[in-house]
């Protein structure tokens, strides 16, 4: 998905602002989220991390970012109690409405609003989110930064000259019968989803994502179909340094996939096969090629059990906007990685590696030759020592 990415906006104005409605002091941003996981849980926090699954600075940061659109020309929003509605208030409803996937009417009343302010103050923060945000969602712009990049993946399974690890998950939807081209949005396992791919570095971070896709879009079509793709083929990216192998073989930059993705001179596949099948050298490269996989599967997975809108079945969704607020999420996870959240990463170890349940493995036949040299070179890179 690819969109305008605006500046740096000036520092926020209300971070003193704390909502009347709710009896909250003005004692100024750390006060608020206090009182507010208190309201809400009926206990003190130290953060608010329960109802947010965020930090404070986290928590301030983001409103930072949104207020000049959330408070522009603002509507009339006020508590059911005639109170206004402040800016954290709204950052806050809409962070609940993204992370934890409850209903309008349930957000509604642990807020005291009604149903379709939650709706209207959720989307004008996706919005919002969608343009102020995109900063912390780039492919990495400067050589320095990716070659940083391709020094981590190299410290995980010794792949060289490794830029990411590209791969895809669905987000299941539940459709009325009614619903007009319901059909269109049939995936190969029978059920309704929209698919998420996404280019991930190694710290788990998302460098590229495409979505809005229907669920029956193979690996393989939404990979060709993606602006990175085409950046690819036309030697705009990928298209750094080249490590020279004794024997004068090459290896240039590339990204890794499973086996739902053909075999590209910059797209590396594993070796198709069972283990007992494939030489040692093809079987070793199998298994660090695996291995570094899990960064993507694992993000994916920290994604959807962190904004829990996308995590299970969404209910009668807008696909129009839900395109939108799969984007928010992935920036939303990169703003909790670039903070160095340390909530959030308390809680990395442990990540499963199944983000697509019920989901069983594509495969894509194409292979083309500069691909399978591509491969041959890092097989033989591994296999002979050269890693560190």
């Amino acid at each position: 998905m690819m969109a305008r990415v605006k500046g740096q906006r000036k520092p926020i104005k209300h971070q003193a602002a704390a909502s009347a409605a709710f009896g909250w002091g003005q004692e100024g941003p750390l006060d608020w989220s206090d009182e507010f996981s208190e309201k809400i849980n009926g206990r003190h926090q130290n953060t608010p991390t329960s109802v947010f699954k965020i930090t404070k600075s986290m928590f301030e940061y983001i409103c930072s970012l949104v207020e000049e659109d959330m408070m522009e020309k603002p509507p009339h929003l006020a508590f059911t109690n005639g109170q206004p509605v402040s800016l954290h208030d709204q950052v806050a409803v809409a962070l609940r409405r993204l992370g934890s996937g409850d209903s309008l009417v349930l957000i509604g009343g642990i807020f005291g609003v009604s149903n379709t302010m939650v709706s209207q103050i959720t989307w004008k923060f996706v919005e919002s989110m969608e343009n102020r945000g995109l900063l912390h969602l780039k492919w990495p712009p400067t050589e320095r930064e990716l070659i940083e990049i391709k020094s981590k993946f190299g410290k995980l399974q010794s792949l060289p000259n490794c830029c990411g690890v590209v791969d895809v998950t669905h987000i299941n939807m539940c459709l009325a019968s009614t619903e007009p081209n319901k059909d269109v949005w049939l995936d190969h396992e029978n059920k309704h989803s929209m698919v998420l791919q996404a280019i991930v570095d190694p710290d788990m971070r998302f460098r590229d994502i495409v979505t809005g896709w229907p669920g029956q879009m193979k690996d393989w079509m939404v990979f060709e179909d993606s602006t990175f793709h085409k950046l690819c083929d036309e030697g705009e990216r990928l298209n750094g340094n080249i490590i020279r192998l004794p024997d004068g073989s090459e290896i240039r930059e590339y990204i890794i996939g499973d086996s739902g993705y053909p075999l590209l001179p910059y797209l590396i596949v594993p070796y198709k096969g069972e283990e007992q099948e494939l030489s040692v050298s093809q079987a070793n490269f199998n298994r660090r090629h695996l291995e570094t996989r899990m960064v993507a599967k694992r993000a994916l997975v920290m994604l959807k059990e962190m904004w829990g809108i996308i995590q299970g079945t969404m209910w009668r969704p807008n696909k129009h906007r839900l395109s939108k607020v799969i984007l928010v999420c992935c920036i939303l996870h990169n703003i909790v990685i670039d903070m160095g959240d340390r909530v959030q990463n308390e809680q990395l170890s442990n990540l499963p590696t199944n983000h697509d349940p019920g989901y069983h493995q594509l495969i894509c036949e194409a292979e083309d030759p500069q691909g399978v040299l591509l491969r041959e070179n890092v097989s033989r890179y591994l296999s002979q020592g050269m890693a560190p």
